[in-house]
């Protein structure tokens, strides 16, 4: 049995307190008042018997005692998360056949759990699934080659198909670990050259299409087309690129070696949406864009968000 006072909201509290040091931010990430994050706090704390954060210093800092805590708090509320997405899963028994295609930024955290909970509710379904960059994803979707697909959007309508906006995902700025201080950010990058998406892909045009607009220029000597090879050649300081937070924490393992800063010029972000026939007259597409919902949030966003708390009210969910 818990101790009294050790509450789901208090331990939300400490691990956005924990990731922000600061109680304002803790406040916008929890939804609460700035009192109510500092009194959930204290009663955590006297729960347990033991300071949690340093409250003398600012931004506040995680105690050693806190940093035991956390780990487990961190672990817990991920299950947690989890669970509360598992139980939106959808009744596909009635399908005969489903097919779906998802951009292949969702590989690392999102893919196997969706794909886990679809299986395990299609015992008469023959069922396949894709991963591809998006714009073949969207080719495949024009080709009526699958159900249902989920993308980066274009912005554009297309005749035939329902689009239900899962993501905003804000374009940020990566470098190499160190290589930008206090200045001008791109004074400070002036060294490295740009790394771009080949043009083929759709990220590529949307970054090139924002950077027109803002009558910015870089170098044009890389192209790269894997995702994660870019991310290795930032890593390796060979140069800095533009992405979005789904494509950063998907280079996990490039961590160490990056950084991550918002863009030194006007924010703009891509959304990220499920694409249907308009002919499928059920409610699979909204049943599984909400499932999706709310795997991104526990899966992605809340990991991202920690890690990178200047996120937090840019990379969110669209309610549908």
């Amino acid at each position: 049995m818990l101790l009294k006072g050790v509450t789901l909201r208090g331990l939300e509290v400490f691990a956005a307190l924990a990731s922000t040091g600061s109680v304002a931010q803790a406040a916008e990430m929890t939804g609460l008042s700035q009192p109510a994050v500092s009194q959930q706090l204290k009663n955590l704390e006297a729960a347990l018997g033991a300071e949690l954060v340093d409250h003398s210093r600012r931004p506040m800092v995680v105690t050693p005692a806190g940093r035991s805590f956390l780990a487990r708090t961190e672990a817990a509320l991920a299950e947690l998360r989890l669970a509360q997405s598992e139980l939106s899963v959808v009744d596909l028994t009635h399908l005969s056949q489903l097919s779906i295609g998802l951009i292949d930024d969702f590989d690392n955290d999102l893919t196997p759990r969706l794909v886990t909970i679809l299986a395990e509710s299609m015992t008469r379904c023959r069922f396949k699934l894709i991963t591809a960059p998006s714009h073949e994803i969207s080719d495949a979707m024009e080709a009526r080659s699958l159900h249902i697909a989920i993308a980066a959007s274009t912005g554009k309508l297309r005749g035939g198909v329902i689009e239900y906006p899962l993501v905003q995902d804000p374009f940020i700025l990566v470098a190499p670990r160190g290589t930008i201080g206090t200045g001008d950010i791109l004074e400070a990058l002036r060294p490295l050259p740009f790394l771009r998406y080949s043009r083929e892909q759709l990220i590529s045009q949307q970054i090139e299409g924002h950077l027109a607009r803002q009558q910015v220029e870089f170098d044009d000597r890389f192209q790269i087309g894997s995702h994660l090879a870019l991310m290795a050649m930032v890593a390796r300081r060979i140069g800095w690129a533009i992405t979005t937070p789904l494509g950063y924490m998907r280079a996990i393992r490039f961590h160490d070696d990056l950084e991550a800063h918002p863009l030194p010029f006007p924010e703009f972000a891509r959304t990220i949406s499920l694409f249907a026939g308009a002919d499928w007259a059920d409610t699979v597409p909204r049943d599984v864009a909400q499932t999706v919902r709310r795997l991104v949030r526990s899966q992605m966003i809340d990991p991202a968000v920690a890690r990178l708390p200047w996120l937090g009210g840019q990379l969110k969910v669209i309610e549908g």
